[in-house]
């Protein structure tokens, strides 16, 4: 596969405002670790190789462990990643497959014994930016180094 287009150069405000997000995301107090675990995630089940492989370096960077990165398609079934993790991890895949079940409120609640308000507000932010990433590398062919 070739890239299709490059959206920071044939579209640099639209490229600019979602490196806004990321700006944004970074100045939350969201750990750095979860904001990793939320976009390898969510670029699974997207399947988006590009952002899979920039994720999963950065996470190896923080000190994240390859068992738990491994694992993280099958988070469920392991006992690697702690309560909030998992309330995370589940909000992350009903947001990114909202036309399966919307955002169960059941989801929603469990994230909500960990996190106030204004950290769920930041969570679903840093699921929408990874989501909106994955389709603009996947509409674009972009491919890992």
């Amino acid at each position: 596969m070739t890239q299709r287009s490059v959206m920071a150069k044939e579209n640099p405000g639209a490229y600019q405002a979602m490196l806004g997000l990321e700006s944004y995301l970074k100045g939350t107090d969201l750990s750095g670790v979860l904001k990793e675990l939320i976009k390898i995630r969510a670029s699974q089940i997207n399947g988006c190789a590009y952002c899979i492989n920039m994720h999963t370096k950065d996470a190896r960077s923080m000190g994240e462990t390859e068992q738990r990165i491994y694992a993280l398609n099958a988070w469920r079934e392991t006992p690697y990643f702690t309560p909030e993790e998992r309330a995370v991890l589940a909000l992350t895949e009903a947001v990114t497959v909202i036309t399966k079940e919307h955002v169960p409120d059941a989801v929603y609640d469990e994230a909500a014994r960990y996190f106030n308000s204004k950290q769920i507000g930041d969570i679903i932010m840093a699921i929408v930016t990874i989501n909106a990433w994955n389709r603009i590398a996947i509409s674009t062919n972009m491919m890992p180094e």
